[in-house]
């Protein structure tokens, strides 16, 4: 291809670099195992420049899925257990994942079906924010669930935000109240 993107044809090498040093570009190779293999003229350092800044956009619009961490007693109050319900559901609505674990001392160790009975209550009172991603599983002393949230992260951001809109749109100006 040429230095204004047209293409130029089947040159030979010595051909396509003279036409690369008179127009002070370089010649890239773009596929190489074509047949012939395919150039191209271009300012490889912009490139390079431009394709870097790409890739740090994207970094930035990334959202990275955190996983946070619950921990309950097979033997939680009702006020407790909803507080620690409504900390699961503040997570999933944010877009995050929640590790709900279970720790059992003494001989609450020998009656496991308590805190599996608990984290099944739990997965139903939250089921319409988020899904059972691991199924509740016996790790020594403590029982592990994970929840994964329906939505995904730079959705709920984008939703919060809309919602921060909505809010600000809505008070009136310092000035006039």
């Amino acid at each position: 291809m040429g230095p204004n993107g047209e293409q130029v044809g089947i040159v030979s090498i010595h051909d396509a670099l003279k036409l690369a040093q008179e127009a002070d570009l370089d010649l890239v190779e773009v596929a190489a195992t074509a047949r012939p293999p395919v150039c191209k003229l271009m300012d490889y350092g912009k490139f390079k420049y431009e394709s870097a800044m790409k890739a740090r956009e994207a970094r930035k619009n990334q959202a990275h899925t955190i996983i946070k961490e619950i921990k309950l007693r097979p033997k939680i109050d009702p006020h407790d257990y909803e507080t620690k319900k409504g900390h699961v559901v503040r997570f999933l609505k944010a877009g995050d994942k929640v590790k709900v674990t279970i720790m059992f001392r003494g001989r609450e160790q020998s009656r496991p079906e308590l805190g599996f009975r608990l984290l099944q209550r739990l997965a139903e009172d939250v089921q319409e924010l988020g899904f059972v991603e691991s199924q509740p599983k016996q790790d020594g002393r403590n029982m592990i669930m994970v929840i994964g949230p329906h939505k995904k992260k730079a959705e709920a951001k984008a939703e919060k935000a809309a919602a921060k809109a909505q809010r600000g749109s809505e008070e009136p100006p310092a000035g006039e109240a």
